[in-house]
């Protein structure tokens, strides 16, 4: 490696954003890289939106970075009242101004929002790259989480025009400084992605196992891709306790 490749990876190399997710930035050499976007895949029962939701969490309360939530798949009150079980207080952090929540889901399925940002039309991603501008903006947000980009595909549906739009989202949460998170559901663990084309808009992939062995069901999470980053290359087990995910990086699944 020449020295001018070599000082261009330590420099992005040193901006790190950690998750503050246990045994999870061990993974990756401290954090994942800053003004980045990474795909969180797993099947349905992971816990993606927990590994993001606890990402933002993290930001606000251990590193004073905002952060914001766009939920597409899940209305706010159901998120306030879930993470609640792992002592989260999102409305306290909301009312301090340190987490917006962007209601990209109640329109969609065409309820009334009484949410402070709501994404208006039941999808449109210019109306919703407006509001995200709006409320970085509003709270200096330096994290992101997209929850997710599976609802957004179907909306969509055409495979060429999903690449398009994500990657004009992604681009454009990089622009705006923000470190993101876009979950993802998959029904093949076989493959990283639901359409085809997520791995490509965005910067590492993550994939959460969730596989069926015998009479019980694992979890497992693997680095599958992080761009300009040494990472772990096997497969570590991990549970959702009472204060939300916990990764054992000494440890290992072989599936």
């Amino acid at each position: 490696m020449s020295d001018k490749k070599h000082n261009k990876f330590e420099s992005s190399a040193t901006q790190r954003v950690p998750t503050g997710i246990p045994g999870f930035d061990e993974l990756c050499g401290g954090g994942i890289l800053r003004n980045r976007s990474y795909l969180i895949s797993g099947a349905a029962g992971a816990g993606k939106t927990i590994f993001g939701l606890q990402y933002l969490y993290n930001g606000i309360t251990k590193y004073g970075e905002s952060g914001i939530y766009i939920a597409t798949e899940e209305r706010p009150e159901q998120v306030r009242e879930n993470v609640k079980q792992f002592g989260w207080d999102f409305q306290a952090l909301e009312d301090e101004g340190k987490l917006a929540i962007l209601d990209a889901c109640s329109t969609k399925i065409g309820i009334p929002s009484h949410e402070k940002y709501v994404d208006v039309r039941p999808f449109d991603m210019r109306s919703m790259l407006d509001q995200i501008i709006a409320i970085q903006e509003d709270i200096d947000a330096k994290r992101a989480l997209v929850d997710g980009t599976t609802s957004i595909g179907f909306y969509i549906s055409d495979p060429s025009k999903i690449r398009v739009e994500l990657l004009k989202l992604s681009t454009t949460l990089e622009i705006l400084g923000l470190t993101s998170l876009m979950t993802c559901e998959i029904i093949d663990e076989s493959n990283a992605s639901r359409f085809g084309v997520e791995t490509f808009v965005t910067e590492g992939t993550i994939v959460m196992y969730y596989k069926r062995k015998d009479t019980v069901r694992e979890r497992s999470i693997e680095v599958f891709k992080m761009r300009g980053s040494n990472h772990s290359q096997n497969i570590h087990p991990y549970e959702i306790t009472s204060n939300g995910i916990v990764v054992h990086p000494h440890e290992e699944v072989f599936h």
